[in-house]
């Protein structure tokens, strides 16, 4: 089985920074498309931000030049680090991951997800 754990969120005023990280653990032959989403209460979940397979990134417009989406593939994580963080960033944060096993099967794998919250 594999799962995905997220750590590093918290609490931070405006203007703060935080280091988001998702490590995938268990049968994995290969992990494509890794993306971050994020839900606040009474809303959508939506993608935050997105990597490729080949490190190819995409954001959302409301974290474009704030956010940046990283993987190690080595390590079986990707990471979001968030800087000039806003009262409006906070949400819970969840990892995807499109994964491979060792049957050559891909799947589709969410963590547990890590509350982040900004305020003063």
């Amino acid at each position: 089985q594999v799962q995905l754990v997220e750590s590093g969120g918290g609490l931070v005023q405006p203007g703060g920074s935080l280091r988001l990280s998702c490590a995938a653990s268990g049968s994995i032959s290969r992990i494509g498309y890794m993306a971050w989403y994020r839900q606040a209460p009474g809303k959508q979940r939506e993608l935050v931000a997105e990597i490729t397979s080949d490190s190819s990134t995409n954001y959302a417009d409301s974290v474009k030049g704030r956010f940046t989406i990283s993987r190690d593939n080595a390590k079986n994580t990707v990471l979001l680090e968030m800087n000039s963080l806003k009262p409006e960033d906070t949400a819970v944060y969840y990892c995807y991951a499109d994964i491979m096993n060792y049957i050559a099967q891909w799947r589709d794998y969410w963590g547990q997800g890590t509350q982040v919250t900004v305020s003063s």
